[in-house]
């Protein structure tokens, strides 16, 4: 999940103010961390204290995301997480597709190799619709996930399969060209105006740094653009080491302890690794 974290800090600074280069400083010094890394932390965090049920995740997300009430959070889901409400609000925003990646490193891919049969992705669908329950929602989160479990699962061709099934599965054109993109795309919040986008991104990359730059060149809402697209990234490429070191530089010690803990998780137990 680092590769959504490192996305999202890059990507910090460009949210509201665009720019359709590839040719930029990665880490400036006015970056920094927003609500896609508490909720992507939040989700890890709900899945190792067991990831079973709804009240995991509202736990999860309540919790860490009162730890931080600053980072841009969305309107809506500004009031569900100060209110006691637990109840969803039926949105489509891009904030399901942006935390899921967790979802995605917890696929079994033992399991789908022994069977040749999906995974399940109940935590993928769960950790979208405690607060994203419409169709849209839920679809961009599972795309999302699906795009990370294929990038893990497949060494050949993956980025060809991974188009074939996110176009066959959920309905997304992923036939435009970046070009394309870059000339017309506009701010979109929606899971359907900037998932397929992001997955583009990674489709048209050749490694994790060319990716976190084809995301940030489109524009839109680069944040959380550039976070899917790096949590792709990540379980296809692996993260260089310093740009690793320069993204934990960012973290405060309560997330930096959120990322300790889930990287001894997914050691625990190797079935989920690639």
């Amino acid at each position: 999940m680092l590769g959504a974290i490192i996305g999202d800090i890059v990507g910090s600074v460009y949210e509201f103010s665009n720019i359709k280069t590839k040719d930029f400083e990665l880490f400036k010094p006015s970056c920094r961390f927003t609500d896609d890394t508490v909720m992507t932390c939040a989700v890890a965090d709900a899945i190792m204290n067991g990831g079973g049920n709804e009240s995991d995740f509202i736990c999860s997300m309540k919790k860490c995301g009162r730890m931080y009430p600053h980072v841009g959070y969305g309107s809506r889901f500004r009031v569900w997480l100060r209110s006691m409400d637990t109840e969803p609000y039926n949105s489509f925003g891009n904030g399901a597709a942006m935390r899921v990646s967790p979802c995605g490193w917890v696929m079994d891919c033992v399991f789908c190799a022994r069977t040749g049969m999906w995974p399940s992705r109940d935590l993928a669908r769960l950790s979208a619709s405690i607060t994203h329950n419409h169709p849209e929602g839920i679809k961009g989160a599972l795309a999302v996930c699906d795009a990370i479990f294929m990038a893990r699962f497949y060494s050949d061709e993956c980025k060809r399969r991974m188009k074939e099934h996110i176009e066959n599965e959920y309905g997304y054109d992923l036939s435009m060209s970046l070009e394309k993109i870059r000339k017309d795309y506009e701010f979109d919040e929606t899971c359907q105006g900037s998932v397929p986008q992001a997955i583009i991104a990674f489709l048209e990359s050749t490694d994790f740094e060319d990716a976190i730059r084809n995301a940030i060149s489109i524009g839109g809402d680069s944040d959380t653009i550039v976070a899917i697209t790096g949590s792709i990234a990540e379980a296809a490429y692996g993260i260089p080491k310093e740009m690793k070191e320069k993204a934990l530089s960012y973290l405060d010690e309560p997330l930096k302890d959120v990322l300790r803990r889930w990287k001894k998780s997914m050691r625990s137990d190797e079935s989920w690794m690639k």
